[in-house]
């Protein structure tokens, strides 16, 4: 046999965070709360995902650490031009994965509140009713 399939899967995701900060004149990245990196398992300078739930931009750049207990949420660089403060994000990171990994994924889901501190966390996104 070949070598096995590889796919990419959600690894975690912060939902629903409040832009705190728009900083178009500072080297690009996003700062995020240190308990909220934490709790979705993003490492500084991971590849983000961001999707902003106000305007519909998708845009990638990579996460940096803010001060814990902060609620910051700091899009910076050219990435300023897609999120202004008080725009809700969701920030998603992802993983390659062979099958067997796969089978034993759970994604880390974190939910946070208007003051970008942690509401609840999930394994699973919940069914959409029909």
């Amino acid at each position: 046999m070949g070598d096995a399939m590889q796919r990419i899967m959600l690894k975690s995701k912060l939902h629903r965070v409040t832009t705190t900060h728009s900083e178009l004149n500072y080297e690009g990245s996003c700062a995020i709360d240190e308990n909220l990196l934490d709790a979705a398992d993003i490492k500084e300078y991971e590849q983000v995902d961001i999707w902003n739930i106000h305007n519909g931009e998708r845009f990638t750049t990579y996460a940096i650490r803010a001060e814990r207990g902060s609620g910051i949420i700091s899009v910076n660089g050219s990435a300023a031009r897609k999120a202004a403060p008080g725009d809700l994000l969701i920030i998603a990171s992802f993983a390659q994965m062979d099958e067997a990994e796969i089978a034993r994924h759970t994604p880390r889901l974190v939910y946070a509140d208007a003051q970008n501190r942690i509401a609840r966390t999930g394994k699973a996104i919940p069914a959409q009713a029909a």
